[in-house]
């Protein structure tokens, strides 16, 4: 497809609502073209595309969507000058993609019938969906496991970026954990996740190759106050604490790498930390309700914490039951990831559910992908983890199977630059 052309996302039919609404991208500006018929503001969220040029990656604040695509890449080319020229060519495709374009400039279908087309077609006609798509470096990348300096970084490894220390009920497989980049390609139809993390991974061959990945359904926490509060597998509203967007002072306090955290590179990026946990879904099902509500510590239909009335009532750990013990459990899931009992420390949570098939033994391989963004992980992530890894109620019913955690650098700000251009150059 020429570069002149706008968007192939033309037309989007809404079956059974008779609306219409028609979304592309001026390919010489990325810019969203909306058509004058009018149609739900949900349908025009799900349909539009979300800026991918700015200040900060998208993908963090950015409202959280409905589907998740997550891979962890293993760089197994040894020469910087490839790396670099793959994160600038994952720029480029990244930029068009999320603007409802095809990966390459040729696309899917227009280039040369001998020759493999620069895009693999899954999307064609489909609208953005809200796509972002988010990178991320892991430790790795600074020194692999023998300690090698690869690509000559090592030196620029932010403190933060510490190794997680292991934590008690870890059950981590190590196929699974870890990795030298990430992408987290998140949008409101599966197929466009999908087709932005196969058409990465295509163009990254040769220099990168897949170490694990993760598909997800069903956000599990809302990042702005528009959004209501999901549902995890267990049935119990997630996410009413999180951090939101709307609440910038926290965002800068508790998200954002601010100036002389650690090496200027990382000014305005964030940390990510990934977690698989399996629920054992089948032992929860037979737990009865009052016990399920006391592990969690708040009411499995309005949310509200145990004590109170309402979802965003203010959780009053000093609060007494009729029987005079703590009206929030001791061991209750949101007494122990509270902020007030964390030094202050909050994340932002932008999780998926995942059902991977089932076990071998009739039960269900289901659970939650975790994934948190947060300005140093070794203030924040570990304190809270190690808090609920010591006595939380609900490690009775998870298992932590994979890990990871990665320097999510700042955005990108125009063509001209590129993902991680500050690190290498």
């Amino acid at each position: 497809m020429s570069e002149s052309r706008v968007s192939r996302r033309r037309v989007m039919t809404l079956a059974g609502l008779g609306v219409a609404g028609v979304a592309g991208a001026a390919a010489s500006a990325g810019a969203l073209v909306r058509g004058a018929i009018d149609a739900p503001a949900a349908a025009q969220e799900a349909a539009g595309a979300v800026p991918f040029y700015g200040d900060h990656q998208a993908g963090i604040v950015t409202p959280a969507q409905d589907r998740l695509h997550f891979v962890a890449f293993d760089v197994i080319t040894k020469s910087r000058e490839r790396l670099v020229d793959l994160l600038q060519e994952w720029t480029q495709a990244a930029a068009r993609m999320t603007a409802g374009r095809d990966a390459g400039a040729i696309g899917a279908v227009n280039g040369a019938p001998e020759a493999p087309p620069d895009d693999t077609g899954e999307a064609l006609d489909l609208p953005p969906s809200g796509l972002t798509i988010t990178v991320g470096f892991g430790p790795t990348l600074f020194r692999d496991a023998t300690g090698a300096d690869r690509f000559g970084i090592a030196a620029k490894r932010p403190p933060a970026l510490a190794d997680l220390p292991r934590f008690p009920h870890d059950a981590l497989d190590p196929a699974i954990s870890g990795g030298d980049l990430c992408v987290q390609a998140c949008a409101h139809d599966p197929q466009v996740a999908v087709h932005a993390i196969r058409n990465l991974a295509r163009i990254g061959m040769g220099v990168v190759s897949v170490r694990w990945s993760q598909l997800g359904f069903g956000r599990t926490s809302s990042t702005s106050t528009a959004q209501a509060t999901p549902r995890n597998l267990f049935g119990f509203k997630d996410g009413t604490a999180n951090l939101k967007a709307e609440e910038t002072d926290l965002l800068r306090d508790q998200l954002w790498v601010q100036p002389g955290d650690g090496p200027d590179w990382m000014t305005g990026g964030s940390y990510l930390v990934t977690r698989k946990i399996r629920m054992l879904i089948e032992t929860w099902d037979r737990s009865p309700l009052a016990e399920q509500e006391a592990i969690i510590g708040r009411t499995k239909g309005t949310g509200a914490p145990l004590g109170r009335q309402r979802e965003f009532d203010e959780i009053d750990l000093a609060a007494k039951g009729a029987d005079g013990q703590p009206a929030v459990p001791v061991d209750s899931h949101v007494r122990l990831a509270h902020h007030s009992v964390n030094g202050g420390a909050r994340l932002l949570r932008r999780g998926y559910n995942f059902v991977d098939g089932s076990d071998g033994l009739g039960r269900l391989n289901a659970g939650l992908f975790f994934i948190a963004y947060q300005r140093d992980p070794r203030k924040q992530f570990v304190p809270i983890q190690r808090s609920l890894a010591g006595s939380d109620a609900l490690n009775e019913y998870l298992r932590h199977v994979s890990s990871g955690l990665f320097a999510c650098p700042r955005g990108v700000r125009d063509g001209g630059d590129y993902l991680g251009r500050a690190l290498f150059e």
